[in-house]
Formats: C-alpha cells, structure tokens, sequence
C-alpha cells in the first residue's frame, strides 16, 4: 500500500468532511426524489440490497450479507420484507435447497430504473449551476471517492 505525505491533521480535516458530507448528500437526495416518486421509498438498507442484487443477479444471501457488510439474519429480514412486498424472489438452488439465489422482479427493476433516473436528473440539475472549476474538482475527486469506496469494504471471496 503507498503512503501518503499528508500530515496527519490533513487527513483528519478530509476524513471529517467526508463523514459529515457524504451523509448529508444522500439525505438530500431522498428529500429531492421524494416528490417525484410515485411508490413508498424502501428503507435504505432494503435500497442498498435491491441495487447489491440488480448487479449481482442470483446472488446468496450469505454473499449479499458480506458484500453489504451486514449479518445475514438482517438481510434474510430485508428478503423476506422485499419478497412480500413482490420486489425480490427468492429461488431455491437446485442442488443445494438450504440455499437461496435473489432475483429483481419486473417491478422492482421498474423502480430502481425511475429512482436512478431521477437522482441523475437532480444531480444534473445542480451540476448545471457550478462553475467550471468546481465541475473539474468533482470529476477529479470522483475516482477517488470511487477508490474509497473499494478500501472501505472488505475483499470478498
């Protein structure tokens, strides 16, 4: 792993803005995107499963627990919540029956399409009102929010 050459006191201020900043903009989202969606908006835990399992389609709920960095008897609430609601199906492994496979329903890929496409249309929005240079600062820190994100959660086997 390389080292960094900030101080310590550099990496702290960063730290500190990022854990009050990152918090804050996804609150702003859902205040933003409220209005305009017209289903109940899941919890964010039963949003984070459904988007796990939109691009890990079949994925366990032993996986989804670790990729989530959550227990698995939460997420096997959260399927059991998602699967009454007709968001997520459950299907049996055909050689092992102790293990289930997660599937979107139809609807539940309708609503993350709408919810993904009004969050990029919000962000958009206020994109469109930044100058130039702050537009460049966001593109030059998002690989490196995307890099912390990868740092943040555990390999997975």
């Amino acid at each position: 792993m390389l080292e960094t050459s900030a101080s310590a006191q550099d990496i702290d201020r960063v730290a500190a803005g990022l854990v009050a900043c990152l918090p804050a903009l996804a609150r702003a989202m859902e205040r933003r995107i409220g209005p305009e969606f017209p289903h109940p908006k899941p919890p964010e835990a039963q949003l984070a499963l459904l988007r796990h399992v939109a691009s890990h389609d079949g994925v366990t709920v032993r996986r989804a627990a670790e990729a989530l960095l959550m227990k698995p008897n939460n997420v096997s609430a959260l399927v059991t919540q998602l699967t009454e609601q007709g968001l997520l199906e459950r299907r049996q492994d055909p050689e092992d029956k102790r293990i289930a496979h997660l599937h979107l329903t139809a609807a539940s890929r309708q609503q993350l399409a709408e919810v993904q496409r009004l969050m990029g249309e919000q962000v958009a929005r206020v994109l469109h009102t930044m100058t130039d240079g702050e537009l460049d600062a966001l593109g030059s820190a998002l690989s490196s929010l995307q890099e912390l994100n990868e740092r943040l959660h555990p390999a997975i086997g």
